[in-house]
């Protein structure tokens, strides 16, 4: 995902968690927050899910724009690379991108639709396209060179936004899943669709706006963030076993592996996937509004919530 959390919580640690005696008293429980909570797990009830009904909170702003692209006719040809293929229901998967764009708009987010791709099944994780930063958006060049065709889309999409547009440049690649910002840090995966020479091009483009970019070895996952992701206060959901812990600051390990995929939407709030319930109460215990949507069809094609968004946070 593109937007940056705030820094880490000190207090997260790669061991069992303590929690507090008594029931947890959420920081952020209100009235709107519930009311969304409860809307997307009812869409879940009675079999066939249907698209969240979210309550909009009332803001003075937007927080920003989401960029969003429409599924392929083609999603169910996705590349799938440690997961065995299954069938994917493309109606069902359209209906869930409903559903998904519903929960973005209830947190404020302004929809800013990437040009359809047709002809690219896996258009949709547009978040592999584009790294935003403040006010730059560094096209990338996909590790996968069947996914190199969907970035001219994505680039249009962030001009059009008002962003600064500059490139990871061939031989390097680099995949916006594998870009984690957290406050002034930036994570980076290796050992999977990204390389060194496309850490090292991202480093040239965001240290001059004040950014660390620090590489993470990976190892059995897609992506960096298939296996770690910040909360709002930046606190690490991870799965360990699939990261070079020394690279990065203590974790909150999590059971369930769509619990590592969160988005933090605001101060408050907290997207994750409706496969995640034990990580979901995890988050409210902590204090935020987990607001869950059903994105089972992209699952099957190794993606999470952070793949279907790229976050334009509203500049100061």
């Amino acid at each position: 995902m593109s937007s940056a959390a705030g820094p880490p919580r000190p207090a997260a640690t790669a061991g069992p968690v303590e929690r507090p005696a008594g029931p947890p008293t959420p920081r952020f429980a209100t009235r709107a927050a519930a009311a969304a909570a409860q809307s997307a797990a009812a869409a879940t009830r009675g079999g066939e899910e249907q698209a969240p009904h979210f309550t909009a909170p009332a803001a003075p702003a937007s927080p920003g724009l989401a960029l969003v692209r429409e599924p392929s006719p083609r999603l169910a040809e996705g590349i799938v690379t440690h997961l065995a293929r299954t069938s994917v229901d493309v109606d069902r998967a359209r209906r869930q991108h409903a559903g998904y764009r519903a929960a973005l708009a209830a947190a404020g987010w302004s929809m800013v639709e990437v040009e359809p791709a047709a002809d690219a099944p896996d258009g949709v994780f547009v978040e592999d396209t584009l790294v935003v930063c403040g006010g730059l958006a560094v096209v990338t060049r996909p590790g996968a060179p069947q996914r190199r065709a969907e970035t001219a889309g994505a680039e249009r999409a962030a001009r059009e936004a008002g962003l600064d547009v500059v490139r990871i440049e061939a031989p390097a690649t680099l995949d916006g899943g594998d870009v984690l910002q957290v406050g002034e840090l930036v994570y980076v995966g290796l050992g999977g669709r990204t390389d060194e020479a496309g850490v090292d091009q991202l480093r040239t483009h965001l240290e001059p706006r004040g950014r660390t970019v620090a590489p993470v070895r990976i190892k059995g996952v897609l992506h960096l963030k298939s296996a770690v992701t910040a909360l709002p206060d930046g606190t690490l959901l991870a799965l360990p076993e699939h990261l070079d812990l020394a690279a990065l600051p203590p974790v909150l390990p999590v059971e369930e592996e769509s619990g590592s995929h969160v988005v933090a939407l605001d101060a408050d709030r907290v997207l994750i996937a409706a496969s995640a319930p034990r990580t979901a109460e995890l988050i409210r215990e902590l204090g935020f509004v987990p607001m869950v949507v059903d994105i089972g069809e992209y699952e099957k094609l190794e993606g999470c919530v952070t793949c279907l968004s790229v976050l334009v946070p509203r500049l100061p």
